[in-house]
């Protein structure tokens, strides 16, 4: 009996000893680099996004972040390669709402679910649309003026946008369905392709991002009639809400939003959100974005959540009665 318990004893001694071993043999978050998919081209706005949250990150850290460019298929690539990562937290995307929810509304199987293949880490930034016209094609100044033009000369309006199912795209659908109006659709590949067709004359009238727009409204090339958040740009500062035109319940944003692969441990997502919404905060950071038209949000993983898939919801309405469809 005596044998048997310093035996017992023994065993438990070793075990506790062995306990601290193994549990340091795991490095704690992070020991190695972290990569940031994005699922568009270099200069494009989730790439500004991650490399601007991605900077400050690795300063505070101690790791390099690496920004993972893989612009194919609309962002289905990374998302699809994002879902099959390990929930380590040394993956993660920077993706926009046409990954994180348009793809969802547009495609019937994308590839990947947004909602059950990801873990929220945080609403990053949001930026309105600005409804513009060619001020030598289009001679109304205001919402009323614009539908009035706009039935006038049905059949002969045309919109530009950065490409089929895009925020502005979607946003003028929206527009168009509010207000009873038609418009031919013109898609481009990117914002800067489409503002070029409206500069040109080839399209009279098109919803852009602020950070687009800002140059050619202020020299005159474009009149700007409303922006799409619930209150006035700060860079477009003479420029009404769709709420002081008449719209109340017109508010859009286009935005970007960090997500890691879905299972990725409570403790490892808790300290990932603490570090990025920090980047993001950081007054640097946060000005530089600004400077090009993005607001801060920074919120929680679950505030995102429950954003993410009312725009889901939002835009699958919209869709559904434009009858849009990538397939």
């Amino acid at each position: 009996m005596l044998v048997q318990r310093r035996q017992a004893l023994a065993t438990l001694g070793a075990s506790l000893l062995a306990g601290p071993r193994h549990l340091t043999a795991q490095p704690a978050w992070p020991s190695r680099p972290i990569t940031f998919l994005v699922p568009f081209a270099a200069g494009g706005a989730s790439d500004v996004v991650a490399r601007a949250i991605g900077n400050r990150l690795s300063q505070t850290i101690g790791q390099p972040v690496v920004v993972d460019n893989k612009p194919t298929a609309n962002g289905q690539v990374a998302a699809r390669q994002l879902a099959r990562s390990a929930p380590d937290g040394y993956t993660l995307m920077v993706g926009s709402i046409g990954v994180f929810a348009l793809n969802a509304v547009l495609y019937r199987d994308p590839g990947y679910d947004p909602v059950r293949e990801f873990s929220p880490v945080t609403l990053a930034v949001t930026t309105p649309n600005v409804l513009v016209v060619n001020p030598n094609l289009v001679p109304a100044t205001d919402v009323p003026g614009v539908v009035a033009w706009m039935k006038a000369n049905a059949g002969k309006v045309f919109h530009a946008t950065s490409g089929i199912g895009s925020s502005p795209h979607l946003t003028m659908e929206l527009f168009l369905q509010r207000t009873g109006t038609e418009a031919t659709h013109v898609p481009s590949r990117g914002g800067a392709a489409a503002l070029t067709d409206q500069l040109a004359g080839n399209t009279q009238i098109s919803f852009q991002g602020v950070g687009t727009v800002i140059e050619p409204v202020r020299d005159g090339r474009l009149r700007a009639i409303f922006v799409t958040s619930a209150e006035r740009e700060p860079l477009l500062p003479d420029v009404p809400t769709a709420r002081e035109c008449g719209m109340p319940d017109f508010e859009v944003s286009s935005w970007q939003a960090v997500m890691a692969p879905a299972k990725v441990p409570d403790p490892i997502l808790s300290r990932l959100h603490a570090k990025i919404t920090a980047a993001l905060r950081d007054p640097g950071v946060e000005q530089r974005l600004r400077d090009t038209g993005y607001r801060v949000v920074a919120n929680t993983p679950e505030a995102y959540g429950a954003f993410q898939r009312a725009e889901i919801e939002r835009w699958r309405g919209v869709v559904t009665a434009a009858r849009i469809s990538l397939d």
